[in-house]
């Protein structure tokens, strides 16, 4: 699979003919939602969790120095809690540009946190180990070096990992592996 996955989301079209869709945050659009939309709600999915395993060439690195930014690892049993939106479909074009490096859109059953049980089939942008900016797995310190040390035309790597960890914080939310992440990033700036 290319970088650039513009064009194969372009031709997703799960939801054709909706006048609304439901999408599934669980990264920077937890906290960054720089596009238009009708409802936003706290929800979850089961089944997945969220890793710093996806390389981010274009936003909080370069292709000579990847960043590093969260994908979806499938893992049987977790619940990867983020934020739901609801948009019109329009707002999935210019989210497929911000999404291009190595995200596809898939179809998911989101949860919403009301506890009233209500849940709704949506979308999440997900980076696949097939794709070719994932990096994978690696120790928690080499992570949260290559984080400490990225920076693109988005800014800062360090910045992103620690606006979902304050945003996390601030919906509750536990999140393992990006609060050790953001804690050896921490302790390496003393």
């Amino acid at each position: 699979m290319t970088l650039d996955t513009t064009r194969d989301n372009r031709r997703r079209t799960h939801f054709a003919g909706h006048d609304a869709i439901w999408l599934f945050g669980y990264g920077s659009l937890i906290w960054k939602a720089d596009f238009p939309y009708r409802e936003r709600r706290p929800a979850y999915i089961h089944g997945w969790v969220r890793r710093f395993w996806q390389g981010s060439h274009d936003h909080r690195g370069t292709p000579e120095a990847p960043g590093r930014v969260v994908t979806l690892v499938h893992k049987p049993g977790a619940t990867c809690h983020g934020m739901a939106y609801r948009i019109a479909p329009e707002v999935l074009e210019p989210l497929d540009v911000r999404e291009k490096n190595g995200y596809l859109r898939e179809v998911v059953r989101l949860h919403f946190d009301e506890g009233d049980g209500h849940s709704a089939e949506g979308l999440v942008y997900l980076a696949g180990a097939d794709n070719a900016a994932f990096l994978g797995d690696a120790p928690l310190d080499a992570i949260a070096e290559q984080i400490a040390t990225a920076h693109g035309p988005s800014g800062a790597n360090r910045d992103y990992l620690l606006h979902l960890a304050t945003a996390l914080k601030d919906l509750g939310v536990e999140d393992e592996h990006v609060f050790a992440l953001a804690a050896r990033l921490h302790e390496g700036e003393r």
